[in-house]
């Protein structure tokens, strides 16, 4: 059965923190993933970028998390409209990998237009569940010759 958990954070340094805490709260709630440090990661990532990038004067953001049999999926909504680029930051950049990060860490990633105003960047993490049947089973070893050592 679905679930669905959001809370709203001003636009201040301080909610990325609150926001992580709130996305622990909610994955300890709904019992251990093994996605829980990808998801925590990518909150702190999008949490972030709405301060710094994706909200409006006065105006903070939402995260929300949903889970069912197959994924988590994570939102983070927020008042500008602008898309986020993804960058490709050099070696010496102390900025610019979030979204490398949150595409890397995510089974799947967007951006959608939210109304009035605003966007949703969202993504998704397969369960361990979901992600065990999409491995082909080992290939059996028949051969019982011991291995030898040279």
């Amino acid at each position: 059965m679905p679930e669905s958990l959001q809370q709203f954070f001003e636009a201040r340094r301080q909610s990325v923190r609150k926001a992580r805490e709130f996305a622990t709260r909610a994955l300890d709630g709904w019992g251990p993933t093994s996605r829980t440090e990808d998801i925590r990661l990518c909150v702190s990532e999008l949490a972030t970028n709405a301060v710094l990038h994706g909200t409006a004067r006065g105006h903070g953001f939402l995260v929300r998390l949903d889970i069912d049999d197959n994924c988590v999926r994570l939102e983070v909504h927020d008042s500008r409209r602008q898309q986020p680029v993804v960058r490709e930051p050099t070696a010496t950049d102390i900025s610019g990998r979030g979204l490398t990060l949150v595409a890397a860490l995510s089974d799947e990633w967007g951006v959608t237009d939210r109304t009035p105003l605003g966007k949703v960047i969202w993504s998704c993490f397969k369960t361990a569940d979901d992600a065990a049947q999409s491995i082909s089973p080992p290939v059996p070893n028949y051969d019982d010759r011991p291995l030898e050592v040279r």
